[in-house]
């Protein structure tokens, strides 16, 4: 692309050159330039850190974003992160136990948030755009978000301790949409405005689905049907080299079978590499 680019700037300039459009050539040259970039993919330069108040941490990167579609038109924009889970903050991780007929206990305890947290997943290949009711170049501005994908969640085995395969990770797809309102305005450090961020704040609701028999697998006494929803509300400021942060609240309408404790908080620390 950097190729190209250079390759239709020079013959932009010749062309110029002979017929003495200086600005014209500059005019051109600086157009070439602003599609080569608008044009670059957005690759490994975001993510973010979950920290949730049962202990987990959930970490995941943006592998890419790109959009498929017509230019300027119709485009569905498409991402792909990956990302990881771990429980060192809490208490609970399973372990063996005395009695050999007890079975492990809170092996499955990150599903919970797994399922209601739409950017979770060992990998997650997902759409996720704002449609503003509005088309305008204020900051301030309301829309409809939507969220839809699908996920690599990970499950692990569940049994008596003398069961070899007790404890073993299983990975199992995951199907989600979130919708919801989504309303933005302006934030800014008190003594530089030009550095001009957003304050956002969204409630929306949560659905995904499992195969039931999948989840059975690796824990056969669960009765359920694959299907959890709940709703979620959050905010979150983001303002370019400063600060990017997001506080969200999960709720369950639909209890799952897997032992937790209510509420779920969310506090996410997000990074951009550009």
């Amino acid at each position: 692309m950097k190729y190209f680019a250079a390759i239709l700037l020079l013959l932009a300039t010749l062309s110029c050159f002979c017929q003495n459009r200086d600005t014209t050539a500059k005019s051109l040259a600086k157009t070439v330039n602003q599609t080569a970039t608008s044009l670059k993919p957005e690759v490994l330069n975001n993510g973010f850190i979950d920290v949730i108040n049962n202990g987990q941490i959930n970490a995941s990167a943006r592998l890419i974003r790109l959009h498929i579609g017509e230019p300027g038109k119709f485009a569905i924009p498409l991402s792909f992160y990956s990302g990881v889970s771990a429980n060192n903050f809490s208490n609970g991780n399973a372990q063996a136990q005395p009695i050999p007929s007890q079975s492990l206990q809170k092996t499955n305890d990150q599903l919970v948030t797994g399922f209601i947290n739409p950017l979770s997943g060992l990998i997650n290949i997902s759409m996720d755009n704002v449609l503003y009711f509005k088309k305008t170049k204020k900051l301030t501005k309301a829309g409809w978000l939507y969220h839809t994908g699908m996920r690599l969640l990970t499950g692990y085995k569940t049994g008596a301790i003398t069961n070899p395969q007790t404890g073993k990770p299983v990975n199992f797809l995951n199907s989600f949409a979130s919708s919801g309102f989504y309303f933005q305005t302006g934030a800014w450090e008190k003594n530089n405005s030009k550095n001009m961020g957003i304050f956002w704040f969204s409630p929306r609701y949560i659905w995904c689905r499992s195969n039931p028999n999948q989840l059975k697998e690796f824990m056969p006494n669960i009765n359920t049907n694959g299907v959890y929803h709940g709703y979620c509300i959050g905010s979150g400021i983001e303002i370019n080299g400063l600060v990017n942060i997001k506080v969200l609240f999960y709720k369950y309408s639909k209890r799952p079978e897997i032992d937790y404790s209510l509420p779920i908080y969310q506090f996410s620390f997000n990074y951009s590499l550009k």
